[in-house]
């Protein structure tokens, strides 16, 4: 991360044994504080991110989905009188 680059910044309130501990864990890194910081806290973001926008599926899952894609059920009547509706309402 260049340090041009950073146009926005941001505040957080930490205990004194939280500030203490990340200092520390910095030091240790051989980085600055704010750099521990936003590293760490974008690295969190991108997996949290990740987990709430991706799925994993086990094996026995995975299957059951590719065949659900490959050969889906034919409509059901309460499915067929959903898209009835829908297109009465949207005009189609």
């Amino acid at each position: 991360m260049t340090l041009a680059l950073r146009t926005e910044r941001t505040e957080a309130r930490l205990l004194p044994e939280q500030k203490e501990r990340i200092e520390r864990a910095a030091n240790i890194k051989g980085v600055s504080l704010s750099d521990f910081i936003v590293q760490h806290a974008d690295e969190a973001a991108i997996k949290t991110i990740q987990l709430h926008t991706s799925w994993t599926l086990e094996d026995r899952d995975r299957e059951v989905f590719i065949q659900a894609l490959l050969n889906p059920p034919k409509p059901s009547a309460p499915m067929k009188a959903a898209v009835k509706r829908y297109r009465k309402r949207a005009g189609k």
